[in-house]
Parts: structure tokens; sequence; C-alpha cells
């Protein structure tokens, strides 16, 4: 096999109350990576679509291939790769753009040479995509886009991370508006310090989020999707937020809260009829203050990337 075309899915990370910890993939949207071998060892990238000309086509700090050379430089291969990088998701949409690209990436490259490692152990080059884009290698993004499902980062040091058991007729609707919020910007607001009282409380939502996903208990997961620490300071950065978090429950979502860093914002659902009108309530919600914004109505996907060429 010379050449393999890979998607990787967009993900939701913090998902309410696990801020850093929680975070699970989606079937779409998603970003399609092409990676071709050469006949020496050079690792270029040929093309980029769909991020209106603002990545790199330097090698060094792209996310799609700074896992890569990563992954080479450890498998101990000098293999030369073509790199084509096609964006099906907008950048900044806290959606784990960088993850999807920097799995996919990876993931094409260890299909390619015959999956000498396990996809639990591509995670630690994906994160180097994440150091790259936005300055930390976290996974709550790059581990369910890489091993699919509803994903716990449980230690950093050492790394350990799990997959948690979903309900089947639990689904997401995602609204990404037409805004832009900067990760870093989203970061720098957060305070280092919070009170025993909210952190209490937090670790409790925490425990019933994990617990009713595995019970498949919908009550306890719309109980739990509270978040006492980030959303408050965050939501200040996405215009109209909380009318849209009203019209979603309103319309029968369990509960909604911000995607990663936003402005995408989530909400969980039992069942897609009830998930598909919740999309159409928070897109008009939006809408109606002249602010345009993309719906997406998925399960939670359980395959992460994977080959479509």
């Amino acid at each position: 096999m010379d050449s393999i075309k890979i998607f990787a899915p967009a993900t939701v990370a913090n998902v309410a109350c696990g801020f850093d910890i929680f975070g699970f993939a989606v079937d779409a949207p998603g970003d399609e990576v092409i990676v071709r071998k050469r006949s020496d060892s050079q690792i270029i990238i040929t093309n980029i679509t769909g991020e209106e000309g603002k990545l790199t086509y330097d090698v060094s700090k792209n996310a799609v291939t700074v896992p890569i050379i990563k992954y080479l430089e450890q498998t101990g291969s000098t293999q030369g790769l073509e790199i084509e990088l096609h964006k099906k998701m907008p950048l900044g949409s806290g959606l784990g753009s960088s993850s999807a690209s920097s799995v996919a990436g990876v993931f094409a490259v260890n299909e390619l040479l015959g999956k000498p490692l396990s996809a639990k152990e591509l995670l630690p080059f994906s994160m180097e995509g994440e150091r790259i884009a936005c300055g930390s290698a976290h996974a709550d993004n790059v581990a369910p886009a890489l091993l699919g499902g509803f994903v716990v980062v449980r230690s950093y040091q050492p790394l350990d991370v799990f997959k948690v058991p979903t309900p089947d007729e639990l689904y997401v609707t995602i609204v990404h508006p037409d805004i832009e919020v900067n990760t870093k910007d989203a970061r720098h607001i957060l305070r280092n310090e919070v009170s025993m009282k909210n952190t209490i409380a937090q670790m409790g939502n925490v425990a019933g989020m994990i617990a009713g996903l595995m019970q498949a208990d919908y009550k306890l997961i719309a109980s739990s999707m509270v978040d006492f620490i980030i959303e408050p300071v965050r939501a200040i950065l996405i215009p109209e937020f909380w009318e849209v978090k009203n019209a979603a429950l309103e319309t029968g979502a369990l509960g909604c809260s911000i995607s990663g860093a936003g402005p995408s914002i989530f909400a969980f659902s039992q069942g897609r009829d009830t998930a598909e009108k919740v999309a159409i309530a928070m897109k008009n919600s939006f809408e109606k203050v002249g602010i345009y914004a993309n719906a997406y109505v998925s399960g939670i996907n359980q395959d992460g990337p994977k080959v479509i060429g």
C-alpha cells in the first residue's frame, strides 16, 4: 500500500462538569488526511484545503505533521511522505479541529507502515500536535478522536485514559456559531483557584455523569450536566450563550454546555428526534440576533478514525 486516506472525527471536550478530563467523539464533522509514500526520506505537505490559508505548510509547525515526525523518529523509520490535509470543520470551533488533524495524520502513517503500534500507543504522538496548535499537550480531544467513544483522562503523569460505555439512545446536538473564540484567551480568563463549595459540587457531578452513562440513566446524566467552575466564566465570550442554552433545555435537551473552549455549544438528548428539534431551536436562537450557525446531530462515535480510501 503506497497511499491511504483517513477520516478523523471532531470531538467535544470538557462535557460540562469534566474540564480537561472528559471528551467524546462524534460522527461529523471531521478532517480528512491523505498520506502517500515517497521514494526518499522527505516529509512534505503538498496541499491544505478548507482553512482559508490560515495553516502553515511548515512540517515542524503544523499539527498534522508534527505527530507524524515524532512517530517516525520513535519507530526508527526513514520513510518519506507526502501529506494532504482537508479541513472539514472550522478552526477555533471548540470541536477539536487540531486534534482531528493530528489523529488522522499519525493514524494514517501507522496504517501505511503496517500498524506496528496500537491506537492507544499513538496517543502521545497525537498530543504533540495539540502542543503545537495551542501550547499544551492535553488529551481530552485527541483521546476520543483516536479511540472513539466517551473518554476519561484520569492522569497525565503517568498518562492514563479509559473509555466509558454510553447509552445507545444518547445523541448530541452541536451548534457552531459564526463567531471566534481564541483557545488561549478562553484559558487565560479562567481562575487559578476555586471555592471548596464549587469543587465539591463539581466532583459530585463528575461522578454522577460517569454513573449515568454506564447505567443509561438519562435523568442522572441530565442532573450531572452542571458546570459550576468553567461555564460561568467562559460564557461571557459567547454572545447569546444563555439564550441558546435555555432554548435547548426548553426543547427537551438533557443538558447543554460549551464544547471545549467554545464558541460551539453542545446538548445531550435522549433520542435522535429530540436532538434534531434541539438543533433547530439552538440554531434559531442564534440566528434571530443575526448570528449564523451550523448545526450537527450525531450519536457518540465509538470508532474514532477510519480508512475511507
